[in-house]
């Protein structure tokens, strides 16, 4: 038999290692995992480095080599406010007590007297009953002219009517308390009497009271006047017959 005549033997095939390549959490092909070959396996991939970030602390090393936790961000902030918390008050058994509240220690303002106040005039006056207004008492207005009327009177009675050709007084303030109605028929007391003396104005305190009985208080305040130069306007020195009438009066 010849050698063509000869069955022939098939040469078994060696079996072909089957790759599984990497697939990522899409589903899609993870080929950054093959391409970079393995330094030590010529021919093989290396294997694929993942990197995950950590919500772990950092660590940091030490002098000593042994790695140290740096604290959390958070947990640094909590430390802060724990740190400014106010020590507890005791009291004497040892338990808990409440603060005592701040109190300030600012002295409060008491209004000044002013020792040299006297008594100018007392002027009895008669309410008139065209003074009552809609609600049938003394209209508030009607007040200014009663004050006026008093003061008037007792400028009557200074040498020169505390007035000359060159300076006049006029009203710079007023200010009026109005403690209670007065009704029509009645009878009030017009008091004024000096609060301030000053360079150029005189400040008369008032008080309007009932005629019969000084207790019963209708209104009380007081009125700044000013003597100026009746050219210019501007302010002008008191006139000393007021300033004297002022010091003599009881």
């Amino acid at each position: 038999m010849s050698d063509t005549d000869k069955p022939k033997t098939a040469t078994p095939r060696k079996p072909r290692k089957r790759v599984t390549k990497p697939v990522d959490g899409n589903g899609l092909l993870n080929s950054s995992a093959n391409d970079t070959p393995d330094p030590h396996e010529p021919g093989k991939p290396a294997p694929s480095k993942k990197v995950q970030a950590s919500s772990e602390p950092n660590e940091t090393s030490s002098p000593g080599g042994a790695p140290e936790v740096a604290p959390h961000a958070s947990e640094t902030r909590h430390s802060a406010k724990r740190g400014k918390r106010k020590p507890a008050v005791t009291n004497a058994s040892g338990k808990s007590a409440t603060a005592p509240a701040m109190t300030s220690t600012k002295p409060q303002a008491t209004p000044a007297t002013d020792p040299a106040q006297r008594d100018l005039i007392r002027v009895p006056m008669p309410v008139r009953w065209r003074d009552l207004d809609a609600f049938n008492h003394v209209n508030n207005s009607k007040y200014l002219s009663y004050l006026e009327e008093a003061r008037l009177q007792w400028m009557l009675g200074v040498p020169g009517q505390g007035m000359d050709d060159h300076v006049a007084p006029v009203v710079a303030a007023a200010q009026l308390n109005y403690r209670r109605p007065i009704t029509w028929p009645a009878e009030v007391m017009i008091e004024l009497f000096v609060e301030r003396l000053g360079n150029s104005s005189l400040t008369v305190g008032h008080r309007i009271v009932d005629a019969q009985d000084a207790d019963v208080l209708f209104c009380d305040g007081h009125v700044v006047l000013v003597w100026i130069d009746r050219d210019s306007g501007a302010s002008a020195p008191l006139p000393a017959t007021v300033r004297e009438a002022c010091r003599e009066s009881a």
